[in-house]
This record gives C-alpha cells, structure tokens and sequence, in this order.
C-alpha cells in the first residue's frame, strides 16, 4: 500500500513548515518532511536557492537546473510514498522565470497513481511581514519598512494557477486547525484531484528533450 503525499503549497514565512511540523506530530503514520528546507540544506552553493528561487526571472542561468531538481524531488517524493512512507513536502510553486517553466503540471504528472492532496497555504502579506521582520535570518528574509517587490512577487505568483484540493489561511487559523482541515480531507479527499487537473495542463514548450514524465 502507497503512503499518502501532501503538497503544501504558498509564499515564504507562509507558515508552511509549522504546519508540516504539526502534521509529524499530530497525523497518524511516519511522516516524511521533504521540502524546500530539507533540499536546500543539501545543496552546494552553486544550486542555491534551488527550488526557492523567489520569482521574477532573476537567475535565469539557474532555472535549468530549478526545473530538474524539482523534477528529482517529486521523484523522490513518488519513491518514498511507494515504500509505504507518507510525505509532506512544504513547497513554494511559481512560474514567473525569466520565461515559463511549467514545472507544477510536470512534477503533478510523476504523481500520477499516488495519494496527493495538494494544500494552499493563504496568509495575508502583512503577517509575511510581521515574520519577516521579527527573524529575517541574518538577510536570508527580505524584511524592513512596507513590501519589498520580492515578497509581494512571492504573494501574486505562487497561488497561480489556484487549483487546490483544500486551502487554509494561517492568518486565521493556527496550526493545529490547519492539520484538523488536512486530517478531514485525507479522510474524504475530493473525487478529482487537483493534481489530476495540473498533470492534464500543458507544460511550457522550453522543457529539457530529456524530461520524460
């Protein structure tokens, strides 16, 4: 039997990680955490930010190997969950590259046959912010006076398209009503996936000749 996978999906300082956190502690079974952080930590400093190249086009040399390395963490993502693990990954999805990607509706293709519920994480900019300011991690975090244009980038590209099975705002709720939203729809997940709908969208023509689904 598969595990069950959950994409977690939304901006930097979103309260994507608490929310993971809280599902390893809370959910029943052996919860894998393989996010942005998790892959981060593992790459040389060549490939940072890797996957957490923020948008607007602003490494265009890096954006070939953005794509294969979200490509191989969905991969691995897929292996874990058929050796029975379940898996939550606590991502921040965009396509504002230098020119479209695709990479969401490529990565929903190599889940086809699994258990995927894939979550929006909502939080209003101005909680981003507060987050920010309070720990920008020694200027790994844009912080300071307004919106910097990196967060509020981040904010308009990282909900689009918005297909969704279940989204949550950690601006109203905590992370234990978070997980009890996620709990229920693991339960009774939707009929279509949304990963179904993103794996049948067609990707951006620029893909590498050797990206096979």
């Amino acid at each position: 039997m598969t595990g069950r996978i959950v994409i977690l999906n939304g901006a930097p300082r979103s309260g994507k990680s608490s929310i993971a956190k809280a599902m390893q502690a809370r959910l029943p079974g052996h919860w894998i955490n393989l996010g942005v952080d998790a892959q981060n930590a593992s790459l040389p400093e060549a490939l940072k930010p890797g996957i957490g190249l923020r948008p607007g086009g602003e490494m265009p040399e890096l954006e070939p190997d953005v794509m294969r390395l979200y490509l191989a963490l969905y991969d691995a993502i897929a292996a874990h969950a058929r050796q029975g693990f379940d898996v939550v990954a606590d991502l921040g999805h965009h396509d504002f590259y230098s020119t479209p990607l695709g990479i969401l509706p490529r990565c929903a293709q190599r889940m086809a046959g699994l258990d995927v519920l894939f979550v929006g994480v909502l939080c209003p900019i101005e909680t981003i912010m507060r987050r920010r300011n309070a720990d920008p991690q020694g200027g790994f975090y844009a912080a300071g006076e307004g919106v910097p244009e990196p967060v509020r980038r981040w904010q308009e590209a990282v909900h689009v398209p918005g297909i969704y099975d279940l989204v949550v705002d950690t601006g109203t709720m905590t992370p234990d009503g978070c997980i009890d939203a996620i709990a229920a729809a693991l339960a009774k997940p939707p009929q279509q996936r949304a990963f179904e709908k993103l794996a049948a969208m067609s990707p951006a023509p620029s893909a590498p000749a050797d990206d096979r689904a």
